[in-house]
């Protein structure tokens, strides 16, 4: 059975000299609008949002198939001469909080988990790094061909099968670990839709950003929600892809 997260912690709206504020029901609704944290917004398509956007997925998935199917069956080979298996999965969050695995090409050393753990507890800068973006610029774990994949974004091809199957949509938030959800904060607009292959993350400053940064960013792509918005991010995924700018 599938473990089902849910969002149900408090938000502190102030402090004033150690101790929590009391506010009116006006000054609230004014501090949690600057806060962002707002009520959830009608979807401006509630067709798009339950139908359209699962058919534009499956569309697109099997209208792509001959050329993504050589591309993965070309980076399978490199990744088994290079260092053996060459697919990895990994627990994710989902939409309302159910945990699936994702299906990545491998581009990390065996064990890298635990060498991760070894790089954090013995270089601050690293574990620095790591605690704010959830990511290493120069991780020595990625191998060489693992560090080509990742730069043209080749890595996340698999995924295309957990979009076939409705574990992700083409656009949505990245998907998170669910170690990761104490990092990332109140998570229901997440939870809200499918993770997504790419999304307002993934194109934008995906590799430099705060990890915190990922929350708004899913926020605001949740209330925008719209098939027009979904086909501007699939273009402008590609110019990411062609910049190489992945890591």
């Amino acid at each position: 059975m599938k473990d089902t997260f849910k969002n149900d912690s408090p938000v502190l709206l102030g402090q004033t000299n150690g101790r929590g504020v009391i506010l009116s029901p006006r000054q609230g609704h004014t501090s949690l609008s600057r806060l962002g944290v707002e009520k959830e917004r009608a979807p401006q398509s509630q067709f798009y949002r339950a139908i359209g956007k699962r058919v534009l997925d499956i569309a697109i998935v099997l209208v792509s198939l001959p050329i993504v199917l050589p591309l993965v069956i070309l980076c399978v080979i490199a990744l088994w001469a290079e260092s053996g298996l060459p697919f990895y999965r990994q627990a994710r969050l989902g939409r309302s909080g159910k945990t699936f695995s994702i299906l990545k090409l491998r581009t990390m050393v065996r064990d890298a988990d635990t060498l991760l753990a070894y790089y954090l507890d013995n270089d601050p800068a690293m574990r620095a790094e790591w605690m704010e973006t959830q990511k290493l610029k120069n991780d020595p774990r990625i191998t060489k061909v693992g560090r080509f994949l990742r730069a043209t974004s080749l890595d996340e091809l698999p995924q295309l099968w957990n979009v076939l199957k409705g574990d992700m949509s083409l656009v949505g938030p990245r998907p998170m670990m669910p170690e990761q959800l104490s990092l990332y904060g109140g998570a229901s607009a997440y939870f809200s839709v499918r993770p997504g292959l790419t999304g307002i993350w993934q194109v934008s400053a995906r590799n430099e950003s705060a990890f915190a940064m990922r929350n708004t960013m899913d926020r605001e792509y949740c209330h925008s929600l719209s098939l027009w918005k979904d086909l501007s991010l699939i273009q402008r995924t590609f110019g990411v892809v062609l910049r190489g700018t992945g890591y």
